[in-house]
């Protein structure tokens, strides 16, 4: 699946574990098409590494972060990844913000790493 969206940037740490970050900003109008990008990496990453996700220095198998903001400089709009229903959500206020940023970053061994790449072509 190629990510339109998303554009992920990768570091590496002294263990190889990896950290992919991602910055999107769109208008509502391509809100929803975001956020299924967001929700296919994350139903992904907890289908294919259903170990713990939590921080790696703290037993964790693979991590993300999920922030959002608003160009208005409003409160950030609600967002949370729904695993149950494996769905990034985050309803707008109303009026709307003209653009909202949303950042993903996912952390991992260089398994998940190789993997995330091979799954998205990154």
């Amino acid at each position: 699946m190629p990510l339109r969206y998303l554009d992920f940037d990768h570091s590496e740490d002294a263990e190889g574990n990896g950290t992919w970050d991602a910055m999107a900003s769109v208008t509502p109008q391509h809100l929803d098409a975001l956020l299924g990008e967001i929700s296919a990496v994350l139903a992904w990453a907890h289908a294919h590494y259903p170990g713990p996700c939590g921080p790696l220095d703290e037993g964790g198998d693979w991590h993300f972060d999920l922030q959002a903001l608003s160009e208005d400089g409003s409160t950030p709009p609600p967002l949370h990844y729904d695993a149950g229903r494996a769905q990034a959500c985050m309803p707008l206020p109303t009026p709307a913000p003209a653009r909202c940023t949303v950042t993903l970053t996912l952390c991992g061994s260089s398994a998940f790493g190789a993997a995330l790449r091979d799954r998205f072509g990154l």
